[in-house]
């Protein structure tokens, strides 16, 4: 086996194909941002996700190509019904 094979085999290349458990308390989004975007629009993009849509920053991977692929998070309250309708 090759390095290179190691590191690829031993990630995760695409997390959205991972199951979560049902009774998982976390939401989880993929962003890809290309390489052609610049760094500050990046930065108001995420900016954005954060105060809008309370999504908070997990991991970010930037490619050789300057390509980003951005994990968001953001916790989940499932709420159960108290009357017995």
């Amino acid at each position: 086996m090759t390095h290179s094979a190691r590191l690829t085999s031993g990630h995760v290349i695409n997390p959205r194909l991972e199951t979560r458990p049902a009774s998982s308390h976390t939401q989880w989004r993929v962003v890809d941002i290309p390489p052609n975007i610049e760094r500050h629009e990046t930065t108001q993009l995420l900016s954005e996700q954060a105060e809008y849509g309370r999504w908070e920053l997990a991991r970010t991977v930037i490619f050789v190509g300057g390509a980003r692929r951005v994990w968001l998070r953001r916790r989940t309250m499932s709420v159960k019904r108290t009357d017995a309708a």
